[in-house]
């Protein structure tokens, strides 16, 4: 908890050490928005120490879930018996792939943010969620390359264009809210449990086969409709990346409940990854 007293012209405030507790919030999200371009240059200083400010570190960006896509591509036309869907539905998976790397790269940069950042923590008195926040930006950066190549993959679909697409903007915030939250959360967990970072990758691709990207949202039915019914409410990216890649692409205005859901978890995950990571921020010093 902190308090402050005033001397002379200086504001003084003495924090308490504590174990956990969520402080103030209001003072907590004014600091936490008073250091934001700090968090801009701690995101740059990742983005530089990549290497994706290059021309090939920026290839690199689009090349790597392009390549990816194109695997899958593959993949779906062998078991499907030669019968990949063409080009829009390479455009489907290209679009829906993009957004999952965009937080699947939040999820995994955000985890290492506090443990990567120890020296900072320790030597600097700031809003720890910054860090957290940052590389989600750091992952935002990542993801507007690939957005070129979406729109191209669009137009050499034949796919036509509507007013309703641009709601998939919505969608896309959906996406930036929901990262934010799960990389709070992540960050939080390694601290504490140092292997969370280590089974990121698998648990990316278990999630990865279960959203809408190797599969559209209209292909839910058959003999799986009772588990992709139990899908949709259980896994948050079924509702955002669904909503997205109906509107982006195809300008099909999702369904209610897709919004709906979207929203909720987007707001869920924020909610509680911030507070959890709030309340043990300050246990953070003595466990790096």
């Amino acid at each position: 908890m902190a308090r402050s007293a005033t001397d002379t012209a200086d504001e003084v405030h003495v924090y308490e050490p504590h174990r956990a507790g969520i402080p103030p919030l209001v003072p907590y999200f004014r600091g936490l928005w008073a250091r934001r371009e700090f968090a801009a240059e701690f995101s740059k200083s990742g983005i530089r120490a990549a290497n994706t400010q290059t021309v090939f570190g920026q290839l690199w960006l689009v090349l790597n879930p392009l390549l990816l896509a194109l695997v899958y591509y593959f993949l779906i036309a062998v078991l499907r018996g030669g019968d990949s869907g063409g080009l829009p539905r390479l455009a489907n998976l290209t679009g829906g792939l993009f957004l999952f790397t965009f937080v699947a790269g939040s999820m995994s940069s955000g985890a290492s943010s506090v443990t990567g950042g120890g020296r900072l923590i320790m030597n600097m008195n700031f809003p720890r969620l910054l860090m957290p926040f940052a590389a989600v930006r750091t992952a935002w950066f990542r993801f507007l390359p690939t957005l070129p190549v979406y729109v191209l993959l669009h137009l050499l679909s034949g796919a036509g264009w509507s007013w309703t697409m641009l709601l998939s903007v919505v969608f896309l915030g959906y996406a930036v809210v929901f990262a934010m939250g799960i990389a709070a959360l992540l960050a939080t967990l390694q601290v504490y449990f140092r292997d969370t970072s280590s089974f990121l990758p698998y648990f990316s691709r278990i999630w990865l086969y279960v959203s809408p990207i190797l599969w559209a949202v209209h292909d839910t039915a058959g003999q799986f409709g009772t588990l992709m019914a139990i899908n949709r409410i259980v896994n948050p990216l079924y509702s955002i990346v669904g909503g997205w890649v109906e509107l982006s692409l195809n300008g099909v205005m999702p369904s209610p409940t897709t919004w709906v859901m979207g929203a909720v978890w987007a707001v869920v995950m924020f909610v509680v990854g911030s507070l959890l990571f709030m309340s043990r921020e300050r246990d953070f010093t003595v466990r790096l």
